[in-house]
């Protein structure tokens, strides 16, 4: 059997010293401090630690000697379980891993290095990581799905606010076209609340009125601008989480 282990490094990769110490400070007052979570990247097995970052072309998955990865900064390690896969298996499970997690299929908070690890993790029998090493993402997960909820909302609100004062500019258009026509009001010379006053205009607001949007046009509006949010590229080194 052979022991599975979690290397945990701090994301110091941004190429600025004054940004790699500001995460430094983050993990170690959220993670050290209060044990919430942090910016990390991680890694695991045996005698080589498996990850997972972007790259432009062909499988994300790559390895090195434990705790050397020289991209970032090496925190600390914590020993998972152990696995009852022979060496053959562990490769084979990594081959597949390799065919499904491309490159270019990275994503910072729903596709990680952290997510990664979780997998192959479960796909060898042991704990998945703790909870601490991947919160921030998942967090930011939920901020972008609560925040495209609300955005979709408001959007609701908004077109049926237009809608609503569409009708009403059309419902006064169609009192004052009524009005030029029918004599000014009079003591007893009164026709605004007549049958055929009211029978005229709303007639005309209903044959002039907007067609509200179905729900399926409010979801395919949705889509879209999500969509366009999501085409954003993010632009990262060779096989780098952030």
């Amino acid at each position: 059997m052979t022991e599975v282990i979690l290397h945990v490094y701090d994301v110091t990769n941004s190429g600025s010293d004054k940004t790699n110490n500001t995460i430094m400070q983050i993990n170690k007052i959220f993670k050290d401090g209060i044990g919430l979570g942090g910016i990390f990247h991680s890694a695991v097995y045996g005698d080589e630690e498996w990850s997972f970052g972007f790259c432009d072309h062909g499988t994300g998955v790559f390895s090195c000697p434990p705790t050397k990865n020289p991209m970032y900064t090496y925190r600390e390690s914590i020993i998972l379980g152990k696995t009852s896969f022979s060496i053959f298996k562990v490769n084979q499970i990594l081959r597949e891993l390799s065919r499904e997690w491309p490159g270019q299929s990275y994503d910072l908070l729903s596709k990680n290095c952290n997510h990664f690890c979780d997998q192959f993790c479960e796909r060898l029998g042991v704990p998945k990581l703790p909870g601490w090493v991947n919160r921030f993402a998942h967090a930011g997960d939920a901020a972008v799905e609560i925040a495209g909820n609300t955005a979709y909302r408001f959007r609701q609100a908004k077109t049926e606010i237009v809608t609503a004062s569409k009708v009403a500019y059309r419902f006064l258009a169609g009192v004052a076209s009524n009005n030029s026509v029918v004599s000014p009001e009079s003591p007893g010379n009164s026709s605004r609340g007549s049958p055929r006053f009211q029978g005229t205009w709303f007639k005309n607001l209903i044959s002039a009125g907007p067609k509200p949007s179905t729900s399926s046009e409010m979801e395919n509006r949705d889509e879209v601008v999500v969509g366009q949010a999501a085409e954003a590229p993010l632009k990262l080194n060779s096989h780098r989480d952030i």
